[in-house]
């Protein structure tokens, strides 16, 4: 009866071994998939992370680009507020032993139509043959034409510092 009780035993014993068995190969099998579902999970979150710093980079890029253009803009609107208001006439002193022509140059600052300066007089001799034109230009205080184009470019960047 041993015998027959074992084999008894056995047969109500088996099928729970492999059904036990079953459920543990079939609890790996799954979690190996769940394993790999989230790592393609991951993987696709990763893409779409870098995805977004990449807009957002290239978004902040933009913005900055356009508050640097319009930045400029404003300082260009600015400085072209400005203007110089020039007036100049002829003077001639005669003397005994000789005439004497010079030219009196008379400048201006203006900020719209606001003055931010008194006149500044300059008062040039004119050579004889000289060019009366070429002299306003060569001895104005407010004329940046004497600057260099890097000079003028230094400038602008310090003032919009």
């Amino acid at each position: 009866m041993e015998n027959g009780n074992l084999s008894a035993l056995l047969w109500i014993l088996l099928p729970v071994f492999i059904a036990a068995g079953s459920a543990l190969l079939s609890f790996y099998v799954m979690q190996a998939r769940m394993e790999v579902a989230v790592a393609k999970e991951r993987e696709a979150l990763a893409e779409a992370n870098a995805l977004v710093k990449y807009h957002q980079q290239v978004v902040e890029e933009r913005v900055r680009a356009a508050e640097e253009s319009v930045r400029r803009q404003t300082f260009d609107k600015f400085l072209g507020e400005f203007r110089v208001e020039e007036r100049h006439y002829l003077k001639e002193n005669k003397s005994a032993e000789h005439a004497k022509k010079s030219m009196v140059l008379q400048e201006r600052l203006y900020f719209r139509n606001i003055p931010l300066s008194n006149w500044v007089e300059h008062e040039m001799t004119i050579e004889e043959g000289g060019d009366p034109g070429r002299l306003p230009a060569a001895a104005s205080v407010f004329n940046t034409r004497g600057l260099g184009e890097s000079d003028g470019d230094q400038i602008a960047m310090r003032l919009l510092q």
